[in-house]
Formats: structure tokens, sequence, C-alpha cells
């Protein structure tokens, strides 16, 4: 199948994109994962997928904890703080709360594990999907995944930029490294007596910077998630308009866009999706691309590793990608998310056994409008759209094709 009259017509998709997420961003409440806004913006474009031809479309529910996916700061700080005051009289105990602060950090945050989720209110999340079946046997299935809902404001990086902001957490593990160090010599007494009380009082550094971190996120302010991420899950939804536009059906290829919520939350919808659907497609070669925060161009890559960079994802699937941007003369990377760089639903998918990759254009060090309130339709890159909107219908006709397969 040859797909150029789609690829040429990119910015005109790009404008159905912008005007999409504006809609949905001035009209709908806010997507805080587990919210109202959430299971609007799922249904709304679950009603896209209908018009847009898919065969299958359905609304799923699922539940969740999104609170936890920050709360671990309450709990580990807390732990430092515990282990500040118990330097003075059991360093032993010091050591104790040190280690479990940072497992908490490290499981919660790190591998996006339920630690803490019990401590929180449970709510309902939502995700949305649409499959589009081809004219004859499907042979192949390709899933286009983005995230519906956006995240809390974090104030911190809003008043004092990225640079600020991680400075404020580089200090933050510091704190908590120098405690359990100042510990651990404490009890194998190798601190002399007189430098016992004035090395625990130096930790009161920290204590200011610790304390900040409580409001690292505001949870009252949801910004308008407009690039973080409708701009990921419009790529689908644009294919499909493409395609019923020019009237191209396509004949073994079956086309599918996932759009799982509470991604902010860790992952939770695209690991409740996996879990209730991913057995249904192992017939045949199935490829998911999600995309995420499709804004900058000259970032735009292909993630091999996610979650942090714990989790291997498909290279077939990312090297697919990387050659539909060469041959349209697009710029991408091969990249990863970075330590500390969070993950794209990706890694959930790729947790469950499927082949997938995650597609990103955003500098890793986190521009101003990501989890800030300048995150509007505004800030959208009409031009970053096209682009992607471009390699990813050339992804589908090289897949079509046979290609990686």
């Amino acid at each position: 199948m040859d797909l150029k009259k789609i690829i040429d017509k990119k910015n005109e998709a790009a404008q159905f994109m912008v005007d999409e997420i504006t809609h949905i961003c001035n009209k709908f409440e806010k997507r805080a994962p587990g919210s109202k806004g959430e299971q609007q913006a799922c249904e709304y474009m679950a009603d896209q997928l209908k018009d847009l031809g898919c065969d299958t479309v359905y609304v799923d529910e699922f539940k969740e904890n999104p609170g936890s996916f920050f709360g671990w700061i309450y709990f580990t700080i807390t732990c430092c703080f515990l282990a500040l005051a118990s330097y003075f009289f059991m360093p032993v105990l010091s050591i104790v709360f040190i280690v479990i602060g940072l497992a908490l950090c490290v499981l919660q945050f790190g591998l996006y594990k339920k630690t803490v989720d019990k401590f929180f209110k449970e709510k309902i999340g939502h995700n949305a999907a649409g499959f589009k079946k081809p004219t004859g046997e499907v042979k192949r299935r390709i899933i286009f995944n983005g995230h519906p809902d956006a995240a809390w404001e974090w104030p911190f990086k809003y008043m004092f930029t990225y640079l600020g902001f991680d400075i404020h957490m580089i200090v933050c593990f510091i704190g908590a490294f120098y405690t359990i160090g100042i510990a651990i010599a404490n009890v194998a007494g190798a601190i002399p007596e007189a430098l016992v009380t004035k090395l625990g009082l130096i930790g009161l550094v920290f204590v200011p910077f610790w304390f900040g971190l409580y409001f690292m996120w505001n949870s009252k302010k949801v910004v308008d998630g407009a690039n973080d991420n409708l701009s990921g899950c419009y790529i689908g939804i644009a294919i499909l308009k493409a395609l019923k536009d020019e009237g191209i059906e396509l004949e073994n290829t079956e086309i599918g866009v996932v759009l799982t919520g509470s991604e902010e939350a860790g992952l939770r919808g695209a690991k409740a999706w996996c879990e209730a659907h991913a057995h249904e497609f192992n017939d045949v070669p199935t490829f998911v691309y999600s995309y995420d925060t499709i804004t900058q161009p000259e970032y735009m890559q292909a993630n091999y590793r996610d979650l942090n960079a714990t989790v291997k994802v498909d290279k077939d699937v990312s090297d697919l990608y990387v050659e539909a941007c060469e041959e349209l003369g697009i710029k991408c990377g091969k990249g990863v998310v970075p330590p500390l760089g969070g993950a794209t639903d990706s890694a959930a998918f790729a947790q469950a056994g499927m082949r997938s990759t995650g597609i990103t254009a955003l500098n890793h060090a986190l521009p101003n409008f990501y989890h800030t309130r300048l995150d509007t339709p505004d800030a959208l890159n009409k031009d970053c759209l096209a682009d992607c909107f471009a390699a990813s219908v050339k992804v589908l006709e090289m897949f079509d094709n046979g290609a990686k397969q």
C-alpha cells in the first residue's frame, strides 16, 4: 500500500489535531488520573473512533489509587526527618529509616510498583480503544497509543524552572545519603566523639529542602496536558481520519487506537488494559507505538529502553519508526527514557509481552511547560505534530507491506 498522498497532507492532519486538543482542553473538566475529565476525554475520543470506522470500540473502567504515585514522597521525607533525629540517640535506627525511605522511592517511582497504593483513596480510571478491521484476513496489527490524562502541577518547577527543580531534588537526595553516611560511620566508630554532634547539626541544612519536597506536586492543580499527552493521543486518531477522508481501506492490516488513562499515576491505565486485553493479540504480529509529548522536533526519538531505563522494548518496532523517519528526511534519534525520566505507556505493553516502543519528542531536561500550567494548546508545535504524523503513516505503510515481520 502506498500512503504518500496521506503523508503529503500532514499539515492538514496537524491542524485537525490542534483543533481537537484545543476543544478537549477548553470544554472538558481537568483530566487528572481517575477523574471525570479523564472519563469525558476517553468517551469523546471513543465516539470519534466509531465515526472513523472502527468496528470495535469500548471504554473500560479500572480501579486505582492515583494519589500514591507521588504519595511515596510523604513517607520517604518523613523517614528522612526521623533518620536525622534518630542519629543523635540511635544511629542504627537512622540507617533503617533512610533505607526504608529510599526503598519506597525506588519501588513506587523508580519501578512503578504498587508499594503504598493502599494508603490512598481508590478511584475509577478509564481507558478507551477502537479497532478497524481490514477488508480481508487479518495478517498483522498495528496499535497507536497515547494517554488522555494530564499531570498534577509541579509548583517548584513552574516557579524555578527545571534547573531549580532539579537542584532541589538533588539536594534532597544528597541529604538522605549524607544522613545514612554519617550514621553508618557513627555506628562503625569511625567518627571522633567531638564531631558526632557537629556532623548531625550540619544535616539540619537539608531540613528546609526536605520540607519543600512535601509540596513538590499540587494535587489540586491539574494542568491542561495539551502536549503531555493529548498530542500523543491524536496521532492514531488523525491517521484513521486521513484514511477515511481518502477512502483507503487496508487489505490485511488491522489498525488499533488504544488510549490508556492514568499514565501520570504510574502507567495504571496501560497496565490495567494489558491485564484485561493483551492476551487477545497473540494471533498475528502486533506492533504497539506509544506516543508521549510530541512537541520538540529536535528531540524526537524512539526509546529503546523505558521506565527509567529499566525496561527493554522491542528493537524491530523501534527500528521501524527510525527507518520511516529516515525515508522522509525527518530527524529522529535512538534513545532511552533515562533514570528519573519516568516512563511512557510502552513500558507497560512491553512488560505484558507485547512488541512495543515509546516515541517522544521532548528534551529529557524537561522544558518549562512540562507538568506546569504552561502546557496549554498555545504550547503545541504544529510542525512537530505534522512530522510525527507523517512518520507514523510511513510506519503503517512499511508495516502493511511486510516490514520487520
